[in-house]
């Protein structure tokens, strides 16, 4: 685990609020901590999908998986707190 991801408790009371993942089109799935905290590093650091660190996996399952669960709901839109209504 790498400075700034979910630790054991924040992944117990988020992670069960994430739709499951299952393999599409005979390709296994990935964990869905790893890509939530890829997710996260690029929200927080605010670089663009491309210069996401590998250890979260490759940029564009991850980016895939983020407009995904955010097309169905899944996540909620991300509007930092120092912004106008």
């Amino acid at each position: 685990m790498a400075r700034g991801d979910l630790t054991d408790q924040e992944w117990a009371l988020i992670g069960l609020l994430l739709p499951p993942e299952h393999g599409r089109w005979a390709r296994p799935a990935g964990e869905n901590r790893r890509f939530l905290n890829g997710m996260l590093y690029v929200l927080r650091v605010g670089c663009p999908w491309r210069d996401m660190h590998e250890r979260y996996g490759k940029w564009n399952s991850v980016y895939v998986r983020f407009r995904r669960w955010v097309e169905q709901g899944g996540m909620l839109c991300y509007k930092p707190w120092w912004t106008s209504a």
